[in-house]
C-alpha cells in the first residue's frame, strides 16, 4: 500500500512540476511566436521556427501538436488536442487565443503578445503568492528555534546578577 501511495504522490510532483515548467515557459514561447508572425511567417510555420530555437516541456508539446496536423488534422484541431492535454489555464487561454484569432482573422501577433504579457503577469502573481507562503513557513523555525534561544541570552545575565545579589 505505501508503494502505491509512494508512487502515487512521486507521479503527481511529476505532473505538477511539468505543469510549471510549461507555465513558465509560456510567455518567452508567446514572444518568440509574436516576432516570427510579425516577421511575416505563417503560425504554424512561426510553430516550427520556435518549436526548433526553444527547448522544454512546452516546446515539446507544440512539437507534438505540429506532428498531428502534418498528419492531417488542422492546426486548429491540433491546438485544441494541445489545451485539452494540458490541463493548464493559462496555456488553455493562450491556445484559445491563437484559435479564435486564426478563426477570425484577427491580427495573431497582436494577440500573442497580449497573450505573453497576461502569461508573464500570471507568473509573477504566482510568483509572490509561492514567496509569501514560504515567508509564513520561514517564521516558524524563528519563532520556535532563535527568539528562545536570544531571550535567553538577553535574561541570563541579569537572572545571574539577580542571583548573586540574593546570596
Amino acid at each position: 500500500m505505501t508503494g502505491i501511495l509512494a508512487r502515487d504522490w512521486w507521479l503527481s510532483a511529476q505532473v505538477r512540476r511539468r505543469a510549471d515548467a510549461m507555465r513558465t515557459e509560456l510567455p518567452v514561447i508567446a514572444e518568440l511566436l509574436a516576432l516570427a508572425v510579425t516577421a511575416g511567417e505563417a503560425p504554424a510555420a512561426a510553430l516550427r521556427r520556435v518549436t526548433t530555437v526553444s527547448q522544454g516541456e512546452l516546446s515539446r508539446e507544440l512539437t507534438r501538436t505540429l506532428d498531428e496536423s502534418r498528419s492531417g488534422a488542422g492546426l486548429v484541431t491540433a491546438l485544441e488536442g494541445l489545451a485539452a492535454r494540458s490541463a493548464s489555464e493559462p496555456l488553455t487561454r493562450f491556445v484559445d487565443g491563437i484559435v479564435i484569432a486564426l478563426e477570425r482573422g484577427t491580427p495573431l501577433a497582436e494577440v500573442l503578445r497580449a497573450q505573453a504579457a497576461d502569461a508573464r503577469e500570471a507568473e509573477k502573481r504566482s510568483l509572490l503568492a509561492s514567496g509569501g507562503r514560504r515567508e509564513i513557513a520561514m517564521m516558524v523555525p524563528v519563532v520556535f528555534l532563535i527568539l528562545p534561544v536570544t531571550v535567553l541570552f538577553a535574561l541570563y545575565p541579569g537572572l545571574v546578577s539577580i542571583s548573586m545579589l540574593t546570596r
